[in-house]
């Protein structure tokens, strides 16, 4: 009931969505940059896909306070404050996992990237665009919200198939790496990046919140 009044005064284009999108695409350039950046082993190559993620990583950290203003100086929002608040953070999270990716390569130069990193880098930029596509339907999630629903359940099934790529990963590790220092260095760099499919699903969950609150 007071969610229906008060959405009759919120303004017809919120200021946060854009943000929002800006962070998403933040995720979509960084993850395509770290799609490049497992696939090459020169080390001076690496340093400069580091660079360029932490340019993005910045832009993130950006917006994500930017939010941040505009809710302590907004009287009405689009929905809950602490949503938006968590769902800025969350974003960006995506992003701060792919850039300690690239800064773990570039400190720990290992001797060869398996061929899992490759794998989950992808995923993460499957779930990039599904987060792309579910933030560009927010401001419309009344009539959009089965739609919203599916990028959701999708960034769910892609975090699933990075676990399994991860967990594969391990094993061969185990089994044919016989370098402990590079078991260390392959297996902190393969988690950073998994755990940027994690945040991509936790993104997707705080997103059907916002749903079933609202749509």
């Amino acid at each position: 009931m007071n969610n229906s009044f008060f959405s009759k005064f919120t303004p017809k284009e919120p200021k946060f969505f854009p943000i929002l999108k800006e962070m998403s695409d933040v995720i979509s350039v960084a993850s395509d940059l770290i799609i490049e950046c497992v696939q090459n082993s020169d080390h001076e190559a690496a340093i400069e896909y580091y660079k360029k993620i932490k340019e993005q990583e910045r832009k993130g950290d950006a917006l994500s306070a930017r939010v941040f203003d505009e809710l302590n100086s907004t009287f009405i929002t689009p929905f809950d404050r602490e949503d938006i608040h968590h769902l800025a953070d969350r974003l960006d999270d995506v992003t701060d996992y792919i850039n300690s990716c690239a800064k773990k390569i570039v400190l720990y130069n290992p001797k060869s990237m398996p061929a899992g990193a490759l794998d989950i880098a992808k995923l993460i930029k499957d779930g990039g665009i599904c987060i792309g596509k579910a933030v560009d339907e927010l401001d419309v999630m009344k009539k959009n919200s089965k739609k919203i629903k599916e990028y959701c359940t999708e960034l769910h099934m892609i975090e699933s198939k990075a676990d399994d790529v991860y967990e594969n990963f391990l094993i061969e590790l185990f089994e044919n790496e016989k370098d402990a220092v590079e078991i260390i260095k392959m297996k902190e760099i393969m988690n950073e990046l998994e755990r940027a499919t994690d945040a991509a699903e936790y993104v997707g969950k705080i997103i059907k919140t916002i749903i079933v609150k609202y749509a």
